[in-house]
């Protein structure tokens, strides 16, 4: 590595560290590289601007955002949260396994764990501490451990920034998410119902089961979206892309003429609020881009390959390794940071030990996810602190128990790739 690059990289985490938002940090640090080592520093612009105007796939980020929040407005989002308690909250510890429902099924339509745990997260918090009937840490927990499942489960705009990097297909990297997905999400209900059996938790309020099928139909066009959105891309009806425009058109013909929960204020309000979300997405996409120019220019991903290679490392040696250096790396960066600078780092040895593309993507994002819940950094943790007031201490204490769990479900997903695979197989991925 040259001293314009080190010198960049240390720039990069003197900035961030000091507080600076991470895409000017990663500009700073690009401008500062091309300037020392005497380029045309306007290579910053046309790197940013060729990146992100020739990536087709880029445009699903923005329609993805858009979609969930149309779906997020008015009654929308109520409707699915009662047939969520409808369904499962007549089990002890019935509102906690609300929870992790919930999660399921906004992930087929946010695509991310911070909305989710933003979103939803907080109006079930407020259900479950309603009357001391859950500790409040414990509810603050689950939320942030099941709003992990929002980016696994389709869509999921952690896999379409790595399919951006990875070339691998964004189609089967969604239904490689499946599996995973439901498969935390069973374990953690699993693990709420043996909680609320040692610690007592009282049964709550049950739905009659009368009203399921009443309930259910309130809430099917919602639960529509996601067949909607997988049926569309794996007919071959539509690409990745054009499945998040159709499913942003009909989460917008549900929320304003279906269920009528759409006023032109709120619309406006969305729309603003979503242009904000991509902006904030797009300079870190663009400065990533940028960045990722300065270590192809120090060839960064071959001596990192080599270096590997070398070693003559066990495929599973090397991937558990980088398993472990990216559940450090999620306790202090952002998941798009990780997926555009740090992960294209590690692609070249991925191929070369013959490590399958969308099992290793898949399994970098579960185990960038579980990054978010981590103490003491989890950004997830703040989050929820931040909308719900509970004391972070109390947050922290009942979320190793759930982080355990979840690091269980990683390993799980390393070692038997079926688990990943089995579906794209099944639809005829030959990876």
């Amino acid at each position: 590595m040259s001293t314009p690059f080190l010198i960049a990289i240390a720039g990069f985490f003197i900035l961030a560290g000091a507080g600076l938002p991470i895409a000017f940090a990663m500009f700073s640090a690009a401008i500062a590289y091309l300037f020392i080592s005497g380029q045309d520093v306007g290579l910053v612009a046309e790197q940013s601007l060729n990146g992100m105007f020739d990536s087709f796939v880029l445009l699903a980020v923005p329609l993805f955002i858009l979609a969930a929040n149309f779906m997020n407005a008015g009654t929308v989002s109520d409707r699915l949260l009662a047939f969520c308690v409808a369904l499962v909250g007549r089990f002890r510890g019935g509102l906690a396994q609300v929870n992790v429902v919930a999660s399921l099924i906004f992930s087929g339509m946010s695509g991310s764990a911070i909305a989710d745990a933003a979103g939803i997260g907080r109006v079930i918090i407020d259900m479950m501490r309603k009357d001391n009937r859950y500790p409040a840490g414990y509810a603050a927990a689950l939320t942030a451990a099941s709003s992990v499942i929002g980016p696994i489960i389709p869509p999921s705009i952690p896999m379409v920034l790595y399919a951006l990097i990875s070339n691998a297909s964004i189609g089967y990297l969604f239904l490689a998410g499946i599996v995973p997905g439901l498969l935390i999400g069973g374990i953690l209900m699993l693990f709420n119902a043996w909680t609320a059996r040692r610690r007592n938790f009282q049964t709550d309020e049950v739905v009659p089961l009368r009203d399921l099928p009443r309930v259910t139909l309130r809430a099917f066009p919602a639960l529509l979206m996601p067949v909607i959105l997988l049926a569309g891309i794996y007919g071959g009806a539509t690409t990745p892309t054009e499945a998040a425009a159709v499913a942003a058109a009909y989460a917008l013909v549900l929320a304003a003429f279906f269920y009528r929960a759409l006023s032109f204020g709120q619309l406006r309000e969305i729309l603003l609020d979503s242009a904000r979300s991509t902006a904030i997405v797009g300079m870190i996409i663009a400065a990533a881009l940028v960045f990722n120019y300065l270590v192809a220019s120090e060839n960064i991903p071959g001596i990192v390959a080599d270096s590997l290679s070398s070693l003559d490392m066990h495929p599973l040696v090397f991937f558990l390794m980088v398993n472990v250096i990216f559940l450090a790396l999620g306790c202090l960066f952002d998941a798009t940071t990780l997926l555009l600078v740090v992960v294209p780092l590690f692609i070249p040895t991925v191929n070369a030990l013959g490590i399958d593309t969308v099992h290793f993507g898949v399994v970098i994002v579960i185990n960038i996810m579980i990054g978010l819940i981590t103490p003491p950094y989890g950004v997830l943790l703040f989050v929820i602190n931040a909308v719900t007031d509970i004391p972070l201490k109390d947050i922290i204490r009942e979320t190793w128990p759930f982080l355990w769990v979840l690091l269980g479900a990683l390993l799980a997903m390393i070692l038997f790739p079926e688990i990943v695979l089995f579906l794209p197989r099944l639809f005829g991925y030959q990876g």
